[in-house]
């Protein structure tokens, strides 16, 4: 895992809604955040069936939602506790399609990694909006031949160091962090490595790696600064992720 960014964006898409029959990886990360929620779809096979439809009405219902069982954007704000309008407060540079793009599968990474506190996703998005330009780029500009033959790294083979440099919006770099967060997650990302830069996985690569730094306890003990440390190694950019933090904080506190 390495900090700096220097990187080249996605190619947006625009994310449909989801309903009965809906099949994909956007229904899995759906039915990821309805379990972390407590309204249990069952499996996380990505198959929206009557169980999914069912655990939706009951979610809906808790927020007070029109309990329809189809997921749009005021469904995927519940899930997330995290609005379009927030997002783009924090991130002011982010565009409303890149938001729109993105605002699903980061409200599911984030619950999924118990990210639900407005301390812990200020301090989450403080972090992603300084290492990725605003939730912008996702894919080390570098070709990142400075890898190679980094045994730290896991990087052992010859084209390890261009096959896995960062990705992702806090980027994921070397073959032995790849093949962490793979298993971890159920993706294969150390023989599809590019699919660490992808929006519906790099979301859930952070927030792993969140978890497995054991962050949400520092930002709910408000320890910003070793949250820095534990994500770049040092505190490079800290004034700059500081900014972003103490906005984040402003919007989404109550």
């Amino acid at each position: 895992m390495r900090a700096t960014l220097d990187v080249s964006p996605l190619q947006p898409t625009t994310p449909s809604v989801l309903r009965l029959g809906s099949r994909g990886p956007e229904v899995a990360e759906l039915q990821r955040g309805l379990r972390a929620a407590g309204c249990d779809p069952s499996s996380t096979d990505g198959d929206f069936g009557p169980r999914t439809e069912m655990a939706v009405k009951a979610f809906q219902h808790s927020q007070g939602l029109t309990a329809d069982g189809v997921v749009g954007p005021r469904t995927w704000s519940a899930l997330s506790r995290l609005t379009r309008e927030q997002l783009r407060g924090i991130m002011p540079r982010l565009s409303v399609a890149r938001t729109d793009e993105c605002l699903r599968y980061l409200g599911a990474a984030m619950v999924e990694a118990e990210i639900t506190t407005p301390q812990r996703q200020a301090a989450f998005l403080a972090q992603l909006a300084h290492e990725s330009g605003e939730l912008r780029f996702f894919e080390e500009l570098a070709s990142g031949e400075a890898y190679e033959g980094r045994e730290d790294l896991g990087n052992t083979r010859p084209g390890d160091g261009c096959r896995y440099k960062g990705r992702g919006p806090i980027q994921l770099t070397g073959r032995a962090n790849y093949r962490a967060a793979g298993r971890a997650l159920g993706i294969d990302l150390e023989d599809q490595p590019t699919r660490a830069g992808d929006v519906d996985v790099g979301f859930r690569v952070a927030g792993w790696f969140w978890t497995r730094r054991g962050l949400n306890a520092f930002a709910d003990a408000g320890n910003f600064r070793e949250i820095t440390r534990r994500i770049n190694g040092g505190y490079n950019g800290l004034e700059h992720r500081e900014a972003y933090y103490q906005r984040a904080l402003a919007i989404l506190s109550p």
